[in-house]
C-alpha cells in the first residue's frame, strides 16, 4: 500500500484560493460586460423615464388650460386615466376619474377628494397617490367656474401608462443582460481558452524539462519553446523567449558542470598517479636499505629526492586549490622588467645549451624601460620561472627563447618544434602534457596551469599561439597606478 503524503495546509489553501488564470478572465470580461450593460440600461432607464415625465407634464398643463378657460370644461375630452377636481369657495368639493365624458366618468371617492386637497395650488406639475386609483401628476390652479364663482381647479392624468412603459423596458434589460452576460461568458471561454493555449505550450516545455533528470551525468536539454512562440512583441512572446534563453543557460552550466566533474576525476587520477609515483620508489628503496645495509646511503639520498618531488606536486597543488577558492594575493607595484631580467640571467647560467634573449621596448634600455604593474611579486617570479623551466624541459638544445618586455607585459617566444596541434586548446589544463608515457623528467603538468591561473588572479590573461619554429605566450597585466 502506498503511503500518502502529507499535505502542507499553506499550500492547499493556495491552491484553492487562487482559480485559473482562464477562469480569472473569463470572470473579469463577463463583470465589465455586466457593469456596462448595468450601466447602459440604468441611463437608458433614466432617460426614457424623464422623456415620458416631461410629455406627461405638458398633457397635464394642455388640460390644466383647457380646463381653466370658462365655459370649456364640459367640451375638453381629457381621455381615460384623467381626474378632475374642483374645490369651490363655497359649496361641496367634487370630482371625477376617467374621460370628461359625462357619461363615462366616475366620481372620486371621498378619500382621493383629500388627497388631492393637499397639492399646493402653484399651477406646477405635482406627484400624488390617489388611495383609490393610483400615481398621478396633477396641477392645481385657481379659476372661476361657469356661474362666475371662484374655485381650486385641479387635473391631472394617471402615471398608470409611464410605469408600465419604464417596468417592460426593465423587464427586457435584464433579460438583455442576462443574455449577453451568458453569452459573453461563453465566447470570452472560447477566446480566452484559444488565446492561452500558446502560454500552455510554454508551459508543457518548462513541465518537459522539468521531468528530466538533471541531478548528474552527460545532460543535453533540447526542449526548446517553438520559434512562432517567442516573438518578444507579445507577452506569450517574451515568456517563451525567455524561458528559451533560461533553458540556453541550464544547457551551459550543466554542460560547464559535467566538464568540470570531468576535470575533477582527471585531476583526482592524475595526481594520485604523480603522488603514487614517488611514494612507490620511496617505499622500494627503504625496503632496499632494509634489505641491503650497504645501499642505504644511495636508498635516503632517493627518499630525499622523491621527497623533494612530491613535496613541490603537493605544494602547487594547494596553490591552485587556493587559487580556485579565490583567495586574494598581494596587489603591489612590481617592476616587471627586472624580474624579467634577473630570470633571464639565471636562465643563461643554468641552461647554456639554449640561447636565452631579452628585449627591451625599442629605443630603451634596461634602466629607462621599467614596466611597473600590480601584482604579487612572489607569484609573479613563479610565472616567469615556470614559464623558463618549460623551455629547458621541451625545447631541444641550440634553441633560441626570447623574452619581450611589453608595456602590459612579456611575451615568451622560442623557435623550437612547437607544441602539437592537439595540445593548444589544452595546454593550460591541469596535468596537460605532451609526453603521454610521463617521463620522469617531463613534470607534473602543473607549470602552465600554474601561469594560467595566477595570472587570471591577478586580473590578466595569457595567450599561446604555436607553430613549428614559433612559439610565443603572451602575458598581459593589469599596469600599476602608481607607475
Amino acid at each position: 500500500m502506498t503511503e500518502r503524503q502529507p499535505v502542507n495546509p499553506a499550500r492547499a489553501k493556495v491552491h484553492r484560493a487562487v482559480a485559473p488564470l482562464i477562469s480569472r478572465l473569463v470572470i473579469t470580461s463577463v463583470s465589465l460586460v455586466l457593469v456596462v450593460s448595468l450601466l447602459i440600461a440604468t441611463v437608458a432607464t433614466i432617460a426614457l423615464r424623464e422623456t415620458l415625465m416631461d410629455r406627461l407634464d405638458r398633457d397635464v398643463h394642455d388640460m390644466a388650460r383647457g380646463v381653466s378657460e370658462p365655459g370649456a370644461a364640459g367640451d375638453v375630452n381629457i381621455g381615460p386615466g384623467s381626474v378632475i377636481a374642483l374645490y369651490p369657495d363655497s359649496g361641496v368639493a367634487r370630482g371625477n376619474f376617467g374621460d370628461f365624458d359625462p357619461d363615462q366618468m366616475e366620481s372620486l371617492s371621498s378619500a382621493d377628494l383629500e388627497a388631492l386637497a393637499e397639492v399646493r395650488v402653484d399651477a406646477r406639475p405635482h406627484e400624488i397617490e390617489l388611495p383609490d386609483h393610483g400615481t398621478f401628476r396633477v396641477i392645481a390652479q385657481s379659476g372661476n367656474l361657469s356661474n362666475g364663482a371662484r374655485a381650486v381647479v385641479i387635473t391631472g392624468r394617471s402615471t398608470a401608462e409611464l410605469d408600465n412603459t419604464i417596468e417592460s423596458l426593465v423587464f427586457w434589460e435584464a433579460l438583455l443582460t442576462l443574455l449577453g452576460v451568458v453569452a459573453a461568458a461563453g465566447v470570452g471561454y472560447v477566446v480566452v481558452r484559444r488565446q492561452l493555449s500558446p502560454l500552455r505550450e510554454v508551459a508543457a516545455t518548462a513541465h518537459a524539462v522539468a521531468g528530466m533528470p538533471l541531478s548528474s551525468g552527460e545532460v543535453s536539454v533540447t526542449e526548446r519553446v517553438p520559434e512562432r512562440l517567442t516573438d518578444e512583441d507579445t507577452e506569450v512572446g517574451q515568456v517563451g523567449a525567455a524561458l528559451n534563453a533560461l533553458l540556453d543557460h541550464v544547457e551551459t552550466s550543466l554542460a560547464e558542470r559535467h566538464r568540470s566533474e570531468q576535470q575533477v576525476r582527471q585531476f583526482v587520477a592524475d595526481a594520485s598517479h604523480e603522488l603514487r609515483t614517488p611514494l612507490t620508489t620511496i617505499r622500494g628503496y627503504t625496503e632496499l636499505a632494509q634489505q641491503r645495509p650497504e645501499a642505504v646511503p644511495l636508498a635516503l639520498g632517493k627518499v630525499e629526492e622523491e621527497s623533494i618531488r612530491m613535496t613541490t606536486l603537493v605544494e602547487d597543488l594547494l596553490l591552485l586549490a587556493r587559487l580556485d577558492q579565490g583567495r586574494p594575493l598581494a596587489s603591489d607595484p612590481v617592476d616587471l622588467t627586472r624580474l624579467l631580467l634577473e630570470a633571464v640571467d639565471d636562465a643563461r647560467v643554468v641552461d647554456p645549451e639554449r640561447t636565452w634573449r631579452l628585449e627591451l621596448p625599442a629605443g630603451a634600455d634596461s634602466s629607462d624601460a621599467e614596466v611597473i604593474v600590480t601584482g604579487d611579486d612572489q607569484r609573479l617570479h613563479q610565472v616567469v620561472s615556470n614559464l623558463l623551466t618549460n623551455e629547458r624541459r621541451h625545447t631541444p638544445p641550440g634553441t633560441t627563447v626570447t623574452v619581450r618586455v611589453r608595456p602590459d607585459g612579456f611575451d615568451v617566444h622560442d623557435d623550437g618544434p612547437g607544441f602539437p596541434p592537439d595540445l593548444v586548446p589544452r595546454a593550460f589544463e591541469r596535468f596537460t602534457r605532451a609526453d603521454e608515457a610521463r617521463q620522469r623528467d617531463g613534470g607534473a603538468g602543473l607549470g602552465l596551469a600554474l601561469v594560467h591561473a595566477i595570472v587570471t588572479a591577478h586580473g590578466g590573461t595569457v595567450k599561446l599561439t604555436s607553430a613549428p619554429g614559433d612559439t610565443t605566450i603572451a602575458v598581459r597585466l593589469p599596469r600599476s597606478t602608481d607607475g
